[in-house]
């Protein structure tokens, strides 16, 4: 599949050379939509619809759009897409959710989180 067409979502961080990210997270985010989209759970017009609906929605509930929230907006239009295809239930995403936290929890600083770990340690 081609490369991700960027002039079609709305505010998306960038340098010269593509997306900036300012976490990990987001650039996984980033990877798991564009991972979707190239299997073909949607797309780009309709990705480009949903985190325009994220960040108006933000922006009509008092969010400054400084830029750093926007991969916020991003994993919740994600989120929803996902739901809204069927590719995933509210509820599995939630205990995922609660799967890498309790990881999380469960790892010494520096260590890489595995998850499942927790469930051994």
């Amino acid at each position: 599949m081609n490369p991700p067409d960027l002039s079609i979502l709305p505010g998306i961080p960038r340098e010269e050379t593509g997306p900036l990210f300012r976490e990990p997270w987001e650039a996984q985010a980033f990877a798991m939509a564009v991972h979707l989209r190239d299997k073909g759970l949607f797309t780009w017009r309709e990705w480009a619809e949903a985190i325009g609906a994220e960040i108006r929605t933000a922006q009509a509930n008092g969010d400054p759009d400084l830029g750093d929230t926007y991969y916020l907006h991003w994993l919740a239009a994600l989120e929803k897409l996902v739901i809204a295809k069927g590719a995933a239930s509210a509820h599995a995403l939630e205990d995922t959710k609660d799967a890498w936290d309790r990881a999380a929890r469960a790892t010494p600083h520096g260590k890489a989180i595995v998850l499942g770990a927790e469930k051994t340690a």
